[in-house]
């Protein structure tokens, strides 16, 4: 007597017929077989444009993933499966995609250091344009590193409490017109142009002062109304992330919601937050034209007083050096030099900035070990 048997499958009788698992076993690449094709393809498309003599970096990239994405998906649909075969492709071509948004940021760090660091050194950072003629080669950008710390400064000391404030309305009390109001108008000074905050701050220092009264103080409020409504939105996308089961089982022990807000909301969020704030600095430290016209462009000293003459900045700097670079005989040579340096050194800065919005968060996020 012969006995039968029928392929297992799961699932309820109504669910349709099943596949047996050993029917979606089938061959696999090997882990190698990725990178190594991508090497080999490489190979070959070089060779090919060598002997075109029509060889060219962008050529090249382009075509290996090109080859690339060609060679892996036939060898997974033939060795493989369909599915697989589809789910390389879309890998490879997420991962080009990748690459390609990364080559301006490369290509810009790499000619900012390559160009910034023939004048980059200690004397560059810790000197000033205190007397210094064009035709010297000589000055550093100090003065101009000592204003954008003290414009910036001032500008997070006004920026982060409103924005943050205003972040917590929205989230935890906002309702009805006054909130929908608050979001609009937000939303509308998120994309309003940077002259723009520069000439409404022209505008209300000459109200109050009167005309040509330029400082420091006036270039930290135009920055301020750039950076309000970035930390507002970024802010509030954080809170909305805290989870509500954390608030409701502060309410039920009988914790107070402000309460709730210091000492559950916030440290909670603190590293998004902080990454937000971030952000917003990193988005105002290089704005040029709010600066040039409420901070100045002549100022060549070290001012430290935010309330008191002009007052110097890096992305200033890098514009006045510019327009020196037109110069005849060595003036432009030297100018050429100092905005580059003076451009390394605001891209440092940046990433200083970020480098300590990281510790930041890390050290002050709630610690979720038991």
């Amino acid at each position: 007597m012969t006995t039968t048997t029928t392929p297992t499958s799961t699932g309820s009788p109504g669910d349709g017929p099943k596949l047996d698992s050993a029917a979606l076993l089938t061959g696999s690449l090997p882990r190698f077989f990725a990178p190594a094709l991508l090497v080999v393809s490489a190979a070959v498309v070089a060779a090919a444009l060598y002997a075109l003599g029509s060889f060219h970096p962008a050529s090249l990239a382009v075509l290996t993933a090109l080859l690339y994405l060609v060679a892996i998906t036939v060898s997974s649909a033939v060795i493989e499966n369909r599915r697989k075969a589809a789910d390389r492709l879309v890998t490879g071509i997420v991962y080009c995609c990748f690459a390609v948004a990364m080559v301006p940021l490369v290509s810009l760090l790499y000619t900012v250091a390559v160009y910034g660091m023939r004048r980059f050194d200690g004397y560059f950072l810790t000197v000033s344009m205190n007397g210094v003629i064009p035709s010297m080669d000589a000055g550093g950008v100090y003065h101009a590193i000592v204003g954008t710390l003290a414009i910036t400064g001032m500008a997070a000391v006004i920026s982060v409490p409103i924005g943050l404030m205003t972040a917590i309305y929205l989230v935890e009390y906002g309702k009805g017109r006054l909130k929908q109001a608050i979001t609009f108008f937000v939303d509308v000074m998120t994309g309003i142009p940077s002259i723009v905050a520069g000439l409404f701050v022209v505008a209300l220092w000459m109200m109050l002062f009167g005309p040509g009264k330029t400082n420091g103080a006036a270039g930290a409020i135009s920055l301020s109304v750039l950076m309000i409504p970035v930390v507002v939105r970024s802010s509030e996308e954080m809170l909305r992330l805290v989870p509500n089961e954390l608030r409701e089982a502060a309410y039920a022990l009988g914790v107070p919601k402000w309460l709730t807000i210091v000492k559950v909301v916030l440290p909670t969020a603190i590293a998004g937050i902080t990454t937000g704030i971030m952000l917003a600095l990193a988005r105002v430290i290089g704005e040029t034209a709010p600066l040039i016209l409420t901070a100045g462009i002549a100022s060549t000293r070290i001012n430290g007083n935010l309330f008191e003459g002009q007052m110097m900045s890096l992305p200033v700097f890098i514009y006045q050096q510019v327009r020196a670079m037109g110069s005849s005989g060595d003036a432009g040579v030297y100018a050429e030099e100092r905005a580059w340096a003076a451009a390394l050194t605001l891209i440092l800065l940046v990433m200083l900035l970020f480098l300590a919005a990281r510790l930041i968060s890390r050290f002050f996020a709630p610690k979720l070990g038991r």
